[in-house]
């Protein structure tokens, strides 16, 4: 029997609120198909911080390091800045483990019809650099509080950091419908893009089978809105990634159905696992946050941990309660609770 230990950071607001439903569902499938999960729960977030001074303890990252998955709710409160949550927790885990892929899968949703008229099929998947790029530590402020004050911010784009991400791309879109869309700006950022667009040509020449382009981020972002059926893998850099990856999942209909995971496909570490969406103050302790997102989450997690069976029967079941459509949360137009939705896709799981 195989048998898993999963790390579960609730995080901040809705975060504790989604992510509570979906360790039940995880233990019921775990029941249903076989296999065992254990969970290990910890109160890393904002009210740590503002408790303690630090999201999490100094030796969090090795408490955790030898775990089989990371599950995370969500990171982010009032009163304490946003650069300080993320880089005190979320950040620290990705580059500490490696976790270089933020996979976004998008998905117009049966019965969940997007802000667009004929949006066509959507389903495509951005694959998002996590750990270099624009999102670097390097830079700082200057003559501070003077008139000539001043910040730089470096970029910093390594060989190794855009091949294994391209590399990546590539190799996924040969399991899907064979197409990459690149990301680019190397008409306007001079020295990083180019150097990417170089490495995507470079390595395109590994899979002759995948057809390719690339695209400047500004009318790339049109398009998604204009033609969004027209993608199959999008890859981009650390900033890129992360805008395309929220303005996708709009278009698809709500950010709050949206999954995302946190990879190190050589699986030195343990992958993360995380809704897109926020903390969501503002509905916090009203029990009406939507848990899909981290539910579709939760799939992907069982896919990367070889329980594929039950992550397709995980997502099977989301799409058919949003396809049914009887029971929604407010922010899909009805008025159930969180755990009666998480409630309906158990009850339509099928093992």
């Amino acid at each position: 029997m195989s048998r898993y230990r999963i790390a579960v950071i609730p995080g901040d607001g809705i975060g504790v609120e989604v992510t509570a439903p979906t360790v039940d569902l995880l233990e019921h499938l775990a029941d249903r198909a076989g296999f065992e999960i254990a969970f290990d729960h910890f109160d890393w977030s904002c009210a740590r911080y503002q408790e303690t001074g630090a999201m999490m303890p100094p030796d969090g990252l090795d408490q955790i390091r030898d775990h089989d998955a990371i599950l995370l709710g969500a990171v982010g409160w009032p009163g304490v800045p946003d650069h300080v949550s993320l880089w005190g927790l979320l950040i620290p885990i990705r580059r500490r483990f490696q976790q270089y892929v933020n996979l976004r899968p998008i998905s117009v949703m049966p019965g969940l019809p997007g802000p667009l008229r004929d949006p066509g099929e959507v389903d495509f998947v951005v694959v998002r650099e996590n750990v270099e790029g624009e999102y670097s530590e390097i830079g700082g402020r200057f003559s501070t509080g003077t008139a000539q004050e001043m910040a730089v911010q470096e970029a910093v784009f390594t060989r190794a950091g855009v091949t294994r991400i391209v590399d990546y791309a590539f190799d996924l879109a040969t399991t899907r419908r064979g197409h990459v869309t690149s990301a680019t700006k190397s008409n306007g950022i001079v020295h990083t893009m180019p150097f990417w667009d170089e490495i995507v040509r470079e390595r395109a020449e590994r899979q002759p089978s995948v057809s390719w382009r690339q695209e400047h981020i500004d009318a790339l972002a049109a398009k998604l809105v204009l033609d969004p059926s027209s993608f199959d893998v999008i890859v981009g850099s650390n900033l890129f990634g992360d805008i395309l990856s929220d303005l996708a999942a709009a278009v698809a209909g709500s950010i709050g159905i949206a999954p995302s995971a946190n990879l190190d496909p050589e699986r030195d570490f343990p992958s993360m696992f995380e809704p897109v969406h926020g903390s969501a103050p503002d509905i916090a302790g009203k029990g009406i946050a939507n848990p899909i997102g981290a539910l579709w989450s939760a799939s992907m997690m069982l896919d990367h941990l070889g329980e594929k069976r039950s992550g397709d029967a995980l997502l099977a079941a989301i799409r058919a309660t949003l396809a049914d459509g009887d029971v929604r949360t407010p922010d899909l137009g009805g008025t159930a609770t969180t755990r009666e939705l998480a409630a309906a896709v158990q009850e339509a799981i099928s093992l």
